[in-house]
Parts: C-alpha cells; structure tokens; sequence
C-alpha cells in the first residue's frame, strides 16, 4: 500500500463547508449562527434532527446555507438513520488534499466539496450502559459507527480540517475564525485533532469494556433465535 506523502499544506484554511451531526445539540444556537456571519456563504450539510434544529435557528436563511447530507451524497438514509454519513462524497470531502491533484480531479468528478470542519459527537453509549436494567440490545443500538469514522478522518487530515467533538471548544473556535478572517489555523486544527482522538479512544474503551463484562451466554437471551 502506497501512503501520501504531503509537502504543501496551507496554515490557515477558510471554512467554506461544514459537517454538523451531534447527539449532543448544547450550544449550537451559539456556534451556528456566528459561522454563517463570518462566511456569507457557508455551506452547511447534517443530518436528521441536527438538520432541523439548524433550520430553524437560522429561519428564512436556511434555504441558502443548509443541506441535507442524503440531499449531497444522492443517497438516502436507511430505516432508523443507520447509514447516514457512511458514503464515498463524504470522506473524500474529509480527507481529499488541497494540493493533490488526483484528489482535486476526484471531487469534480463526483460534484464534492473539499469540508473545512466537522461538528461531530456520537451516540450517548455511556450514558445508555448507566441507566438500571439496560439491555445488551438497547446497548448494541447506541453503538456509533459514523461518528468516529467523520472524526477520525477529519483529524487524521488536520492539515486542512478541524475535527470539533466539544460544545466547550464553540467559543474558542468562533474567536479564533474572527481573528483570523473566518479561517483556522494549523495549531488550532492539531490541538482540536488530538482532543478527537482522546474522545473516540474513550468512547471505544467504554464499549471494549462493556461488552467484556458480559457473560457468553447472557448474550443470546436477549434475542429470539431462529436458528440453533
């Protein structure tokens, strides 16, 4: 397997797309609106109740900044929001290089956007396991498997993208796009890159450490089996 090997990166990077998807919506009535001042044209793509939460804070403007992620990719979700996030358009908008130009030829091919930042944090696992008598199912279901894939990627190519996985960071992150003309910095995207690994290492030991406490056997009651 041959691996990039990149020499140019840009320090600063205007962000002209977004990426929102939270489960956790605290303080985006604070980070949204300051994003869409500081860039006219923002392009703003999410999903399900994000997606309507972000309509209606921005009211008549939505049409213009807001999509719909099934809208961009051309593919809807499945039953229950299972595969949302999970499409080729995405993750070459999360990963492609500024100054590569096989990426570059790949995102007009497919009619992508290169994404500047992503807003992503996942499914409430732990806070699922906390709760009396919760079963292995309703565990299994608060698995996230497109959040920390969006993460990850967006902060393996912190040389263009910032990875947010904090509501605490929104401030930090609006003063600094103010100071520097709506775009972010390399320091900032390395510092916000590293805080997005710490986050989806701990949301993968909580469910390493979950399922290791669960006996073999239990695991099958929890199901009707229709095969022996």
């Amino acid at each position: 397997m041959s691996i990039n090997v990149v020499e140019r990166i840009d320090n600063r990077v205007k962000v002209r797309h977004i990426l929102v998807s939270v489960s956790d919506k605290r303080g985006l009535d604070e980070f949204i609106p300051p994003l869409v001042q500081l860039n006219p044209e923002l392009r703003i793509f999410s999903t399900g109740g994000t997606f309507a939460l972000i309509a209606k804070m921005l009211g008549t403007s939505a049409g213009r900044h807001l999509t719909q992620v099934s809208d961009y990719t051309g593919q809807p979700e499945t039953q229950g929001g299972l595969v949302k996030t999970l499409d080729f358009k995405i993750y070459l908008g999360l990963l492609t290089e500024t100054y590569n130009a096989a990426h570059q030829s790949d995102l007009q091919r497919t009619g992508g956007v290169a994404i500047d930042l992503v807003v992503v944090n996942l499914y409430p696992f732990r806070e699922t396991i906390a709760k009396a008598g919760v079963s292995l199912e309703q565990a299994r279901g608060n698995i996230d498997i497109g959040g920390p894939c969006m993460i990850r990627a967006a902060a393996k190519n912190f040389i263009r993208v910032a990875p947010v996985v904090d509501p605490a960071d929104y401030a930090a992150i609006v003063s600094e796009l103010k100071a520097h003309a709506g775009s972010t910095t390399l320091a900032l995207r390395f510092r916000l890159a590293g805080k997005a690994f710490e986050h989806t290492a701990a949301y993968d030991r909580a469910i390493a450490d979950f399922l290791g406490g669960v006996a073999a056997a239990e695991v099958g009651k929890c199901y009707k089996m229709m095969t022996s």
